[in-house]
């Protein structure tokens, strides 16, 4: 009997899910050493082969470029390892003797780890040395369009990580990957926590599951150039992050907002770095292209190089054009290209100073970018601080690209490829992901300060109230004393069947006991 591909995928999700779980209860005994040796084989294997990886993901999705690839699957795979290698994530990871506390690490148990088709081997290597880290499993599930790269990654890393110690089913992935097997995967009482990269559609499911998810959303992100800035450096910096694999990660620039009095300088160092400005007549020819029936972006452009963009609109540009750019009056569907476009088309805004500079940059967030990630090239430290304090991003990139800046790359922010947008983006965090999101602490604390029981707080009120005419003044040792008195009466109250359940006593028992230790110093 044949079983159909949607049974056999949430089948699936059920065998790895089981010894996920397995593999994270044989890590509760492993020490911090143990941990980073593992972390460490995946980090090594991974940079010796993230070449021929980044071929695999362009050869499979056609999206990006292989060079660049090679580059996020070594920053993947080195980076995030020297950020984390040090992060104590076993045992006790803090002590505060001043305060009397300790904190302790304790893994949640099993990651879903959904892998995108856009950076889909460098997402792969980022999430599995996380979630190894934090002494969790990870189960995958690829997007379909880049299964074969994934899986090769997940084998090279399962390898590795067998080979350091790793307890079988620590790294797996869906080979049938399907919805009703991701949602599966979501809804599994054995999944501990989703960590979702990929469309709106997918990380709204991660978060509607049921299950805890770390979400992220997409990226809207506006560069302003301000008059102070190095307008060279500046202009550099947004065609790097913006041409870099060809702008699907969601941190690139996406509108170069300018200030009039440095615009006329800006596009010529635009055109000197490989920028192509586009005629009107091309701009509406590239929205016919660009812009899908619900004003997404066209699937079918997502990470081609500009050349390539140009040629499937209808026109030509030089074949060293890195960048197409297109001048811009409005924000929103009146002026469809202002949306996150996953590829290297720039819109271009002439602003009049840094208050209109700052309001269009707003616009641009709130057209899809809420709370993810924006650029400001200034070396005015006064509008730097206006920018971060009120534009509506989590990171705010200075003097940077933000494609490289807003992961830690080129900025010594988290080195994440997961970046949240916050609550008003639609995620419950506004970090950059890293293996302290995925475990649970616990807080141990000792007593610093005496609590009474309400029995203590009325012998305290009657010594500091009594009417008898014995002295006012009654030291600890004595206030104790009357304590272990009231205690000993009430024992033995309780000890007598006859007197069971009386649990407090008088005023005038509480006087006689008060008078009796007096008398007897």
């Amino acid at each position: 009997m044949q079983i159909d591909k949607d049974l056999r995928s949430i089948q699936e999700v059920r065998d790895l899910l089981k010894q996920a779980k397995q593999a994270a209860f044989n890590m509760l005994d492993f020490d911090q050493a143990k941990v980073d040796k593992i972390v460490a084989s995946i980090s090594k294997s991974i940079q010796q082969n993230a070449e021929k990886l980044a071929k695999s993901a362009v050869d499979e999705t056609g999206f990006g470029n292989y060079q660049d690839k090679i580059i996020k699957n070594q920053f993947a795979s080195k980076n995030v390892y020297e950020y984390i290698k040090d992060l104590k994530t076993v045992g006790i990871i803090n002590r505060d003797n001043k305060n009397k506390t300790f904190n302790v690490a304790v893994p949640m148990g099993v990651v879903a780890g959904i892998i995108p088709s856009t950076n889909p081997t460098s997402t792969a290597i980022y999430k599995t040395l996380i979630s190894v880290k934090a002494r969790n499993a990870i189960v995958m599930s690829p997007h379909p369009a880049a299964q074969k790269c994934i899986m090769e990654t997940v084998e090279i890393m399962r390898k590795a990580a067998e080979n350091a110690g790793a307890p079988k089913g620590l790294i797996s992935c869906m080979t049938q990957p399907t919805l009703e097997g991701t949602s599966a995967l979501f809804k599994s009482e054995d999944t501990a926590i989703i960590l979702a990269t990929g469309g709106s559609a997918m990380v709204k499911a991660a978060y509607a599951s049921g299950r805890p998810a770390l979400g992220v959303g997409p990226g809207n992100v506006p560069a302003f150039i301000e008059k102070s800035a190095d307008v060279g450096q500046a202009v550099n910096d947004i065609v790097a992050g913006k041409s870099f694999d060809y702008g699907v990660i969601c941190a690139s620039e996406q509108a170069a907002v300018v200030d009039r009095s440095v615009s006329e300088k800006a596009r010529k160092e635009f055109v000197r770095h490989g920028g192509y400005f586009c005629s009107p007549e091309e701009k509406i020819k590239l929205e016919k292209l660009m812009v899908g029936y619900d004003y997404h972006v066209n699937p079918k452009i997502v990470g081609l190089a500009a050349p390539e963009i140009a040629r499937r609109a209808g026109f030509q540009v030089p074949e060293n054009t890195t960048v197409l750019i297109v001048n811009m009056d409005k924000v929103g569907r009146e002026d469809p290209l202002s949306f996150e476009k996953l590829s290297p088309v720039l819109c271009y805004y002439d602003v009049a100073n840094w208050l209109e500079g700052c309001e269009r940059s707003i616009e641009i967030l709130n057209y899809g970018g809420l709370g993810h990630t924006m650029a400001i090239h200034s070396k005015d430290n006064a509008i730097i601080e206006e920018f971060a304090l009120f534009k509506p991003a989590f990171r705010i990139v200075v003097n940077s690209p933000a494609t490289h800046g807003a992961i830690g790359y080129s900025t010594n922010l988290p080195a994440a490829l997961t970046l949240g947008p916050g609550a008003m983006g639609g995620s419950s965090t506004s970090d950059n992901i890293s293996p302290l999101h995925l475990i649970n602490i616990k807080h141990v604390a000792y007593g610093i300060r005496e609590v009474k029981s309400p029995l203590m707080q009325n012998a305290r009120s009657r010594v500091d109230n009594s009417s008898t005419s014995t002295p006012r003044s009654t030291s600890a040792d004595m206030m104790k004393d009357i304590e272990n008195r009231v205690m000993d009466v009430l024992q033995k109250r309780n000890d007598n069947s006859n007197n069971t359940g009386k649990t407090n006593l008088s005023d005038s028992e509480i006087e006689e006991i008060i008078n009796e230790v007096r008398n007897s110093k």
